[in-house]
């Protein structure tokens, strides 16, 4: 009862073009064999071959692998000039350009082929491209530094759900995300955006920033230097600064003291590493950032006023800006005006130590100015804690001493602090820090 039969045999166009469709597969497979054979020969050096090919089918000649490399390209690289020279008889383009936009002059001059090179420039040979796809011989220019890695579109950081860390006369410090993850941003004012000063201060710490690496150490993630305002971003670490910690804590416990000591002098101890030394100038619990809220782990941050210097012997002084950084933790060389050096740190440390272990700022019942002329004139806060291990007091005290050449260097302090850590009784050990 069928009125049909079978579609394909009804169908004679639908056979026909399956058949044109077979018989340009099989077209296009054989096209892609003989390029293949053409190349494998070409690089075999095997001119006799390449001859045979290019009489079959003369378009093979110009016959391109993935890299639009032509069976020329191949023969220029290893210099095999017989097969150039036929594949130029069979009229080979003397100066195809690969992927690389290499021409095979180009390619033998990158090997070194002399007898090649001669061959193809006498055939009207081009070089241009990268001299050779195998290796690159040009000199790689650095970025230019307003095409730095780390300039950050602004469009890139969510202000939505931001709040305010810190504020200070140039700007704020903000909380908000980059690329899903929380960030510390230090915004400059826009009415600042344009003070001349303010940009150099700005641009000096996004410098420092870039070069620094370390555990003990904020990390640098990238800045906004083209747009405004400009931004300089940071981890951000969930823990707050040591002035809050100690804040709500109070006095801590002596290996408590000692961990968070050592981290801060393991920071500072990479800063002044000579050559290069950087000084901070302002060390203070507001710029020492806790990596949590466990407390446990501890960074140095805020390089807003910290000053790079190449040294040349190691008892090098500078002449720097006076009255640089917070009173209260300054030094009394710079509140003097007087020359100095990176030891200028080392005290600003010791006046941090004392903080953690008695629970007040040093001098807390001075103002900051009239504290830091208090100590400029001799003067040292009083030891009132009881809980002060062997060896603690004198390390502070050989901290902030006068003569700033009698301060310990922080590697000196880091060997000190832990033969402190080693002597403290067994319930001080909380051991956060086993690295």
């Amino acid at each position: 009862m069928s009125d049909g039969g079978d579609s394909s045999s009804d169908n004679p166009g639908c056979s026909t073009g399956t058949s044109a469709k077979s018989g340009d597969r099989q077209m296009e497979k054989a096209r892609v064999s003989k390029t293949s054979a053409i190349l494998w020969h070409a690089h075999q050096n095997d001119a006799a071959a390449v001859r045979k090919l290019l009489e079959e089918d003369p378009s093979l000649v110009n016959a391109r692998d993935y890299d639009n490399r032509t069976p020329l390209h191949v023969a220029s690289l290893h210099g095999w000039v017989d097969v150039a020279k036929c594949l130029l008889e069979f009229n080979a383009d003397v100066n195809a350009q690969d992927r690389w936009k290499n021409t095979p002059l180009a390619d033998a001059e990158g090997e070194k082929k002399p007898a090649m090179i001669k061959l193809l420039k006498s055939n009207g040979g081009l070089s241009y491209g990268q001299n050779g796809s195998h290796y690159e011989q040009k000199v790689v220019s650095p970025p230019l530094p307003n095409k730095c890695d780390w300039e950050i579109d602004p469009s890139e950081l969510d202000f939505s759900n931001s709040s305010t860390i810190g504020k200070g006369s140039f700007g704020e410090i903000l909380k908000v995300y980059w690329r899903g993850t929380p960030v510390a941003v230090k915004r400059i004012l826009p009415s600042l955006s344009d003070d001349r000063l303010i940009i150099e201060d700005f641009r000096h710490e996004v410098n420092l920033l870039v070069k620094l690496r370390h555990p003990n150490i904020v990390q640098f993630l990238g800045a906004v230097t083209e747009r405004k305002p400009l931004m300089l971003i940071t981890e951000y670490l969930r823990g707050g600064d040591l002035h809050q910690h100690l804040k709500e804590k109070g006095a801590l416990s002596p290996s408590t003291a000692v961990n968070f000591a050592m981290d801060i002098a393991r920071g500072v101890a990479y800063l002044h590493n000579e050559p290069n030394v950087i000084v901070h100038r302002d060390l203070k619990p507001r710029n020492v950032l806790l990596v949590n809220s466990s407390a446990d782990h501890l960074k140095v941050g805020d390089f807003g006023l910290s000053k790079l210097i190449r040294v040349k012997n190691a008892h090098d002084v500078y002449k720097m800006t006076g009255e640089t950084g917070s009173y209260r933790y300054m030094a009394p060389e710079v509140f003097k005006h007087q020359k100095y050096d990176k030891k200028v740190d080392v005290f600003s440390f010791a006046m941090i130590l004392y903080e953690m272990l008695e629970g007040d700022p040093p001098l807390a019942h001075y103002e900051p100015y009239d504290a830091a002329k208090y100590v400029a004139e001799g003067h040292r806060p009083i030891f009132r804690a009881k809980g002060y291990v062997p060896g603690l007091k004198e390390l502070i005290e050989e901290c902030w001493s006068e003569d700033m050449h009698k301060r310990p260097s922080f590697l000196e302090i880091l060997k000190r602090l832990e033969k402190i850590k080693d002597h403290l009784p067994s319930e001080h050990h909380r051991n956060f820090f086993s690295s």
